[in-house]
């Protein structure tokens, strides 16, 4: 049944980061209230909300309190306990449902997931023990990336195993928690992509622009729109979003992770049933952001256009660059700085954004590496 929420009502989002801090924000531009359920005083979105409902997310009393307040709910990442959204779903409006986070909170799952939808990923076996391992590496060979089935996210979880000496070590430090693992091939990619894909409550499903990241440290630290790539693999990372938006019966935002081998070959790595780190140059850049179309998707508003407005570079802020921006920021005026509210600022911990934006790509990088690289040179 599709649901039109109009201005006025309530928004309750699970956690309350940076994506929900950012959810809340274009939802307050189009009219809603918000209510927050997030463990954490004073979290980024509890500092914008009407409400805040401080407990973990598991507690089913707190989860009980927020529907007092909500006319919607929706969630800002996928480590929520899909056991408590699944209650939600019960009792209150939540158009994402609960499936989705099933999938999405298990590696396994989500791959499966994804085959289903007639899309590749790179080949994998399940891990339980040292002994599946060393039959996992004899079928995919060297090197081979083993990962925890849940949890960990900018590399964590995770280990890359070159060599057949490293094997047992390697599985003695990710399952030091878990036996619940996958082993993935390695895929010599020349390029790491993702697509941001929407399907609203009417299942009208809109792409937004392919962006184009570099990680450093297993963590983004930059997306580029439009990202370097053929036409022809722009148009299969597409279809690729569209095909397992449609198959999963989507509503809301999923970001879709992809490995691009060569024209001809391209892996999905890992999906997101939220908005996304490398989804937000869309806030500048696009006609309608990654937040608002979300806002969209679940409250039964018409998806608004994603065109690209100008090419633009998204860099993150961490914890440990923080200082260089605050003593810089004349010359960071030449784009959108953007801080999510945390209080402190940890190495490595995501802390803002910084968006560029120029008339061609190539200028919107320059003027992001003048001013970026400046950094190095000052440390």
């Amino acid at each position: 049944m599709t649901t039109f929420l109009s201005p006025g009502k309530t928004i309750g989002i699970l956690g309350g980061g940076q994506l929900g801090r950012m959810m809340a924000l274009a939802a307050r531009a189009m009219g809603y209230r918000i209510a927050v359920l997030e463990a954490k005083a004073d979290s980024p979105t509890a500092q914008i909300a009407d409400v805040t409902v401080e407990a973990p997310y598991d507690d089913r009393k707190a989860a009980e309190k927020l529907a007092e307040h909500c006319d919607v709910l929706t969630y800002e990442f996928e480590n929520i306990d899909s056991n408590t959204a699944s209650f939600l779903e019960e009792t209150m409006y939540l158009p994402q449902g609960s499936n989705l986070l099933y999938t999405t909170q298990h590696r396994l799952r989500e791959k499966q997931a994804i085959q289903n939808a007639g899309v590749d990923v790179s080949p994998y076996r399940a891990v339980h023990s040292l002994q599946s391992l060393e039959t996992a590496l004899q079928d995919l060979g060297y090197p081979a990336v083993l990962k925890t089935c849940q949890g960990g996210y900018d590399g964590k979880g995770q280990v890359v195993i070159k060599e057949e000496a490293e094997a047992e070590a390697c599985f003695r430090e990710v399952s030091s928690n878990t036996d619940d693992l996958v082993l993935e091939s390695w895929i010599p990619f020349e390029k790491e992509i993702s697509v941001i894909v929407t399907r609203s409550t009417t299942g009208d499903i809109s792409t937004f622009p392919v962006g184009e990241n570099i990680h450093k440290n297993n963590i983004l630290h930059q997306t580029i729109v439009p990202a370097a790539i053929s036409s022809i693999t722009e148009q299969k990372a597409l279809e690729k979003a569209y095909n397992i938006a449609e198959k999963l019966e989507l509503v809301g935002t999923l970001a879709v992770e992809m490995f691009v081998v060569d024209e001809e070959t391209v892996y999905v790595n890992e999906l997101a049933p939220r908005p996304h780190n490398s989804g937000h140059y869309t806030i500048e850049a696009c006609e309608t952001s990654q937040f608002e179309q979300h806002i969209r998707a679940v409250c039964g508003w018409p998806l608004g256009s994603t065109e690209l407005l100008k090419p633009v570079v998204m860099t993150n802020i961490l914890g440990q660059d923080v200082p260089f921006v605050m003593d810089n920021l004349k010359e960071f005026g030449i784009g959108h700085v953007h801080f999510y509210g945390k209080q402190e600022a940890k190495t490595g911990r995501k802390m803002g954004h910084w968006t560029v934006l120029a008339t061609t790509k190539s200028e919107a990088i320059e003027k992001t590496n003048n001013v970026w690289n400046a950094k190095t040179s000052q440390s």
